[in-house]
């Protein structure tokens, strides 16, 4: 049963009764943090971002120093309150809003704070969304498919009452399974995003890359059993794995050395049940009208292997949808080891592709 109230100070006060069965609406949760920041000092964590604000035509970012940062819970499932924070300049412009999603493979992760690109969106003059969803095991995938599709609403519904963003247009960014959440919104939300970017995500659910044992050393460098990796989830559903009492990891490479993940993360077997998958799967779903998408991958990844990035492409082309694939040469999951020009240039590039169809 999912419930909606207006939350202050950590305080969570009832709704009225007709807007408690409302969804994808945010709640004020948590006091306003206003700190500052040097837009214009030392480098970015990634890349250049001079071309990057250059497009987007803003004000320069380092003349608005102070950024405004609130937490709100979006969505209350029985005890749990589903959190985003967000992130914008301390002024009364109305800005375009960017959505970024989180990866660890559905098992891991949390909304964090502002680093790399999310970074790069604030200074570009974004305001910038970054939203939890409940985690696997404990939640299955049509439960975390509803939690993004919420956040989603709830950004385009309240978004300019709340933090004064242009909702017209949302675009949305992810990284990993952040990514597939990224991809899964252009064909999941009510209102599709008006453009995507896909950072080392993947499309394909029940392929052999998660459905077979996995030989890469990263998932092989000790063997979990399966004793210990049911004891790292087996507590009451979380949506930041911070909450979590166990360690998410463990669960992660327990499924990846025995093939169990889309099983442990959607009840399905993917080999008797596939289709149960397709619904959930991105490359089964690219139509004409699948909002602009950017994939940036490295050839060298180990976690997801660089050719899911390539199928969506595939898929992007043969239906028309206006997309570009960025391949780092060399890189691993999150780009490690690609040339570091290269890199840059892709952030670069993703927030020009962003300005491109938000402008």
């Amino acid at each position: 049963m999912k419930s909606c109230g207006l939350v202050l100070t950590g305080v969570l006060l009832a709704a009225p009764a007709a807007q408690a069965q409302d969804t994808g609406q945010f709640f004020h949760s948590n006091g306003v943090q206003i700190h500052d920041v040097d837009a214009g000092a030392g480098e970015p964590v990634v890349g250049s971002l001079g071309p990057a604000r250059a497009v987007v035509g803003m004000e320069p970012p380092q003349l608005l120093r102070s950024v405004r940062s609130q937490t709100y819970a979006y969505k209350t499932v029985g005890d749990l309150q589903i959190k985003a924070d967000v992130h914008r300049f301390d002024d009364s412009v109305v800005r375009p809003v960017v959505v970024w999603i989180h990866g660890g493979a559905l098992i891991m992760g949390n909304r964090g704070g502002l680093f790399g690109v999310s970074e790069m969106m604030l200074e570009a003059g974004y305001v910038v969304v970054l939203i939890d969803y409940r985690l696997a095991p404990e939640t299955q995938l049509p439960s975390i498919i509803e939690d993004l599709e919420d956040a989603l609403a709830g950004v385009r519904t309240r978004g300019r009452e709340l933090f004064n963003a242009d909702t017209s247009k949302i675009a949305v960014m992810g990284s990993s399974a952040g990514g597939y959440l990224t991809l899964t919104s252009g064909f999941r939300a009510e209102h599709r995003p008006t453009v995507l970017v896909s950072f080392w995500g993947y499309g394909d659910l029940v392929g052999d890359w998660y459905s077979q044992p996995s030989e890469r050393a990263r998932h092989n460098r000790r063997q979990v059993s399966a004793e210990e990796a049911y004891g790292q989830v087996s507590g009451p559903p979380i949506s930041d794995a911070r909450d979590r009492d166990g360690n998410g990891g463990t669960f992660y490479t327990y499924s990846r050395q025995n093939g169990l993940w889309p099983k442990e993360v959607s009840g399905w077997d993917p080999h008797t049940q596939t289709e149960n998958f397709f619904p959930f799967m991105p490359v089964k779903n690219v139509t004409s009208d699948y909002p602009p998408t950017m994939l940036i991958h490295g050839t060298e990844d180990t976690d997801v292997p660089y050719e899911q990035s390539v199928m969506m492409a595939e898929q992007f082309t043969q239906h028309g949808v206006p997309h570009e694939l960025v391949t780092i040469p060399g890189a691993e999951h999150g780009l490690p080891g690609g040339d570091r020009e290269l890199v840059a240039k892709a952030y670069d590039d993703a927030v020009a592709w962003v300005n491109r169809y938000m402008r």
